[in-house]
């Protein structure tokens, strides 16, 4: 057992820049449900739920009506019902690495984002999409340290990560990835870009088009900064993003 654990730490370590190979090893940890979970749920039987047992109940029997529909990164620093402060069944959410919207593509695989979507549209009838970028997002900058040559190895095409991020190459075109930016701004530069190009996505979605058409739905781009919680939104003309509240 020690010796598949020392290789499994190995193939671990294949691939980590230097700084993240001087962490230490993952400890051991007992195979039982996380205590710190069953506290907060516990906590969540005392006070939301016996708070707002009727709108469960109510959810139950009615079944979910959100009229939003978010998109967004599966950070756990980012989560879009504490964000906008929604209580359960007000927003319908889809969490992925780096919250991307893949285009219309009906081919034979498994499309959970577009299956989310697909859902969201057609039997929830949501009135709006919002897609949440965030700062310092790590599916970006694993993307950004493959393009400017500062990952070693970089992200595989075969990796799922890499072939999920791999999505963004047409729209990285736009800035320059060599060096001549920094790292900071091209960071942000892509996660705006990313936003920009999943509602880009989204348009190719005939049950969104055609309700654009029809003025019946709408799609908007949000960014939120972990380190100030300032929320951007994106402005539906300029594609800049800007203070809401300004």
């Amino acid at each position: 057992m020690d010796d598949a654990l020392s290789r499994t730490d190995d193939r671990e370590d294949a691939g980590l820049l230097p700084e993240e190979k001087a962490k230490p090893r993952r400890e051991l940890v007992e195979p039982t449900f996380p205590r710190k979970l069953l506290g907060g749920y516990v906590n969540f039987r005392k006070n939301r739920l016996s708070r707002e047992r009727e709108r469960y109940e109510e959810l139950a029997s009615s079944g979910q009506k959100p009229d939003t529909m978010v998109v967004a990164c599966c950070d756990s620093r980012s989560a879009p019902e504490v964000i906008f402060g929604a209580a359960p069944g007000e927003i319908f959410v889809v969490r992925n690495v780096a919250n991307l919207m893949p285009p219309y593509d009906p081919a034979g695989a498994y499309h959970a984002t577009s299956a989310a979507l697909e859902f969201a549209v057609q039997e929830l009838r949501v009135k709006h999409i919002v897609v949440m970028g965030h700062g310092r997002c790590g599916g970006i900058a694993a993307f950004r340290r493959t393009a400017t040559g500062e990952a070693t190895p970089p992200l595989s095409p075969g990796d799922f990560i890499g072939k999920w991020m791999s999505m963004l190459a047409p729209v990285a075109e736009k800035f320059d990835c060599t060096g001549a930016d920094s790292a900071e701004l091209l960071q942000r530069q892509l996660e705006e870009e990313a936003i920009r190009q999943s509602i880009a996505h989204l348009k190719t979605f005939p049950c969104v088009s055609i309700l654009l058409e029809r003025e019946q739905i709408s799609l908007h781009g949000a960014w939120f900064d972990i380190s100030s919680g300032e929320l951007l939104t994106m402005n539906e003309e300029t594609g800049v993003f800007e203070l809401p509240f300004g």
